[in-house]
């Protein structure tokens, strides 16, 4: 036996693999899971106008490793493309557009395939090209484009349930609008880690209690450095005792829990030779955050109060999910505990066994959210990573367009967004940038359009809106424009683009809900559902 040990070989320790070097920084903002969904993706863009910002997100979505991408431009390259369009230069006049994007595209990223159409100046029959086509995990259309091809589009999105994103980017103005087919939810949302902290100070489950009885039974005579070490928390629920015993109830107003952190205050040790007891003090700045009853949060209240509207809705992981946890707070009148405890002074074996015991309830937690969930029709095949981490962040799950695009919306968008103008000046809050997605929509299928072409356009959608005078002054800016794109607002227009696209994906942070307008001249951006 002692031969076979000595002559075996360690195994070695393998660093991370080149891959994971390139994507390192990406990794840490959306993990293996959404690399693996961005590498699955494939992108469709269609190339009109002058075309640089399609570009420009295709760019940036290129360089994090997107799986595939088409792009779909009739254009060929020309003088003013030159002055516009960081991928092209002088070799690439006469030539087709699609193609040395794409070629050009690819040399950033090895890893990413890329194809275009037409091909040897073939006529283009759009919707005959996508049918032929893989279907797309995602579709951009840039501006100017013709209303055959919008509703060829807008007819494949809702046939394969395909995300489409518009961009119109012109002079110094841009927006871009994403159009999901149905509610969108996302449940890794990134909420900030220390607003995740739910430590159940006012409902302490059997386990919990039993540990902060035990800490504090004779806590009057612990030694100092014991005292000094006492997780605050289980200084909060002592002293919660303390007040509910001599006050019938826990301390729940704003008064009485300053009445109460003086009482903690109190129990501190200021003879304590190693100093200040640090743990008190995090105990009374805990107060006010941590001292609170359970409560539902809106954004999970709509989820709760959604009706599943299609077929699969009704039958998608994530409303099954819903419906269990929706149960499960029925029951217990709290959310499943997300199980993370924060840093505090303590000793490592004590933080450890608390560490343990929120972990342990929320591992319970979990196990009953998977049993409600595995007996509803088709819950048997619910991953139980899935709901895990909808249990963890069941708080800040998020449902995007909820509502679908109309025109009545905007028409009351845009007399909201006009009146708050008049008074912006007396609550020093910045104009509204609705004035350009009026004027820059009325160019979609006209990028030359004229200033009174804008406004004949904008008079038959809004005519409220001609009586403001920043509408007449950006309608006017857009006609000089011309449809020209200046290649610094595409680009920074191209990255917003393709970081919405990403969460889309990857299914992580909230996405824009649903326009995001971009002043270049005031450098400002301003999100509005329209």
């Amino acid at each position: 036996m002692t031969q076979v040990l000595t002559t075996q070989t360690p195994p070695m320790l393998h660093g991370p693999s080149d891959k994971e070097k390139k994507y390192d920084r990406q990794l840490r903002l959306w993990a293996a899971s959404g690399q693996a969904a961005l590498e699955s993706a494939n992108i469709l863009l269609l190339n009109t106008g002058a075309g640089t910002v399609g570009v420009e997100t295709l760019k940036n979505l290129v360089l994090p490793g997107i799986g595939r991408f088409t792009i779909i431009d009739n254009a060929k390259v020309t003088e003013a493309d030159l002055g516009v369009n960081f991928f092209l230069d002088e070799a690439s006049l006469g030539k087709s557009r699609a193609q040395i994007c794409t070629e050009l595209l690819l040399e950033l990223n090895p890893e990413v395939e890329g194809d275009w159409f037409p091909k040897n100046d073939d006529s283009l029959d759009l919707g005959k090209l996508l049918s032929e086509l893989p279907t797309f995990t995602m579709i951009v259309y840039s501006f100017p484009i013709q209303p055959g091809d919008l509703e060829v589009l807008q007819n494949y999105g809702q046939k394969n349930l395909t995300p489409l994103v518009a961009v119109h980017s012109a002079g110094l103005y841009s927006y871009f609008r994403v159009g999901l087919p149905g509610t969108f939810p996302v449940v890794d949302t990134h909420p900030d880690e220390t607003a995740t902290t739910d430590l159940r100070l006012l409902s302490p489950w059997p386990e919990l209690e039993a540990f902060a009885t035990e800490m504090t039974a004779d806590i009057d005579r612990l030694e100092n450095h014991e005292h000094g070490h006492l997780p605050y928390v289980v200084i909060l629920l002592h002293f919660l005792r303390v007040w509910k015993d001599a006050h019938g109830d826990y301390p729940r107003k704003y008064t009485e829990k300053k009445a109460f952190q003086k009482l903690v205050a109190a129990g501190e040790r200021t003879d304590n030779p190693e100093g200040g007891e640090e743990n008190f003090a995090e105990a009374i700045a805990a107060v006010v955050k941590t001292v609170v009853a359970p409560t539902l949060p809106s954004s999970l209240k709509e989820v709760f109060e959604h009706p599943a509207n299609s077929e699969i809705e009704q039958h998608s992981k994530f409303w099954l999910i819903a419906d269990a946890i929706k149960t499960f707070h029925a029951r217990h009148g709290a959310l499943p505990l997300p199980g993370n405890v924060p840093d505090m002074k303590a000793q490592s074996t004590v933080y450890i066994r608390l560490q343990n015991i929120y972990k342990d309830k929320a591992r319970r937690d979990v196990a009953e959210v998977l049993e409600i969930t595995r007996q509803s029709p088709g819950g048997e095949h619910v991953d139980p990573d899935e709901v895990e981490l909808f249990c963890k962040n069941a708080a800040f799950v998020k449902l995007v367009n909820v509502e679908g695009a109309n025109t009545d919306r905007l028409a009351r968008v845009v007399e909201e967004e006009l009146e708050k103008d008049a008074n912006a000046e007396v609550m020093m809050s910045p104009l509204s940038l609705i004035p350009i997605y009026l004027a820059l929509s009325a160019t979609s299928h006209d990028p030359k359009a004229s200033r009174d072409s804008i406004l004949g356009t904008l008079r038959n959608l809004i005519p409220d809106a001609l009586e403001n005078e920043r509408v007449l002054k950006i309608a006017d800016e857009v006609a000089r424009a011309g449809g020209g794109e200046l290649h610094n607002t595409s680009a920074l227009t191209g990255g917003m683009v393709a970081q919405e696209i990403i969460k889309i994906i990857t299914k992580q942070y909230i996405p824009v809900d649903n326009t995001c307008i971009f002043d270049g001249i005031s450098s400002r951006c301003q999100v509005l559902r329209l």
